[in-house]
């Protein structure tokens, strides 16, 4: 994997999340959390921007909360994306997505 050169953390409005995207799967889905917590999803959608409507789309409907709060902040061109969580911590993403 890559070298990341931004530092993940929480702060008072939300959660910052790293994403590798895997696309033209047969569905999405939450595949893993590799090592160093990114999250390793797989969506059928592909092209830039259908596959980051859905990553959006996905991680809202499984964190249970508006489209709004979730916003791609880097990577808006590559299968590697930063992604922030607006008004849940990083513990409670985490949490409510091992749910799933």
């Amino acid at each position: 994997m890559k070298q990341r050169f931004f530092d993940l953390s929480n702060s008072t409005g939300g959660a910052a999340v790293t994403v590798r995207v895997t696309t033209k799967s047969a569905r999405d889905e939450l595949s893993e959390i590799l090592p160093d917590g990114t999250l390793h999803i797989r969506l059928t959608a592909h092209g830039d921007a259908a596959v980051n409507q859905a990553l959006t789309q996905f991680l809202a409907h499984n964190l249970g909360i508006p489209l709004a709060q979730v916003e791609i902040v880097a990577g808006q061109t590559g299968s590697d994306k930063l992604v922030a969580i607006l008004n849940l911590d990083a513990k409670t993403v985490s949490e409510k997505l091992k749910q799933k």
